[in-house]
């Protein structure tokens, strides 16, 4: 199952300057999740993170792959129209590569826990095979 960025806003409530999916390339219901984010110079955050030095914030590594697991969550029957999947946690995050314009961010997320209000994630970032980051991340569906 694949989707693009319009059907991508039909599952998540995030917007510019904070949708950071560009693309889901496969998913299965329940299982697993593969989407990309193309990294390019025109981010807002590369203002001032860092000048002359540009590298994507971790935070939003991790929040790129939160939206990655919210849209498999969302499709799998954890979530129902109207309702969001919020962090409850954030456990094992490791930073492994910096992230900079032009890299291609694969995020690829794993269930490990699903339940109609709190489930549980495994996630990574990888760029050109590199893991750049990865998470063990819960979730709490609410209406």
């Amino acid at each position: 199952m694949e989707f693009n960025i319009e059907e991508i806003q039909e599952f998540l409530p995030h917007r510019y300057p904070l949708l950071l999916i560009d693309r889901v390339l496969e998913m299965e219901e329940g299982k697993s999740i593969k989407a990309i984010k193309n990294v390019t110079i025109n981010e807002e955050f590369f203002q001032g993170h860092f000048p002359g030095h540009p590298i994507m914030p971790g935070v939003l590594i991790v929040e790129a792959m939160a939206q990655a697991g919210g849209v498999l969550l969302y499709k799998s029957g954890t979530g129902e129209k109207g309702s969001i999947s919020y962090f409850a946690a954030i456990k094992e995050a490791k930073f492994r590569k910096p992230v900079v314009p032009g890299d291609t961010l694969l995020l690829e997320c794993e269930v490990l826990r699903m339940r109609r209000s709190l489930s549980k994630i495994k996630a990574k970032a990888t760029v050109d095979g590199q893991v750049a980051a990865e998470a063990e991340l819960t979730f709490a569906t609410r209406k």
